[in-house]
């Protein structure tokens, strides 16, 4: 397992933007090669996927966004500096959450990016706030 800790989070406008930064700490694995995610938390919900990004196999990686988000916000990496991003445009009251960075070191298969058990790394956990 790997550290991940998150930063950026805070309280936004409706219409506002935020850039939320997850850095990683090394590990057994190559970073370019792991499957990372984003995850929220509504008080009262459950954990859902946000974005994922995941090595194709080549020289790029496969985003996968929520429906919910999809338009709005950006899921990119940097591998020489071991940190994930997740730009967020437009935000919306709806998108009010904790949001977590996860990891997962190695490719996972499609259809288990979107799943909370899949990853075995979490991050602490940010606040994001939409609110006039």
């Amino acid at each position: 397992q790997v550290e991940l800790v998150e930063s950026g989070g805070g309280l936004v406008q409706p219409g506002g933007s935020l850039r939320l930064s997850c850095a990683v700490s090394e590990g057994t694995s190559s970073f370019s090669m792991y499957t990372l995610a984003w995850f929220r938390q509504a008080p009262g919900k459950e954990r859902e996927s946000v974005a994922a990004q995941r090595w194709n196999g080549g020289a790029a990686y496969n985003a996968y966004y929520a429906d919910s988000v999809k338009g709005r916000f950006t899921i990119s990496r940097d591998n020489a500096k071991n940190t994930i991003y997740l730009q967020m445009n437009d935000l919306k009251p709806e998108d009010t959450a904790v949001y977590f960075c996860a990891a997962h070191p190695g490719r996972l298969i499609t259809s288990a990016v979107r799943s909370p058990s899949s990853y075995g790394s979490w991050g602490q956990g940010t606040q994001v706030t939409v609110s006039s």
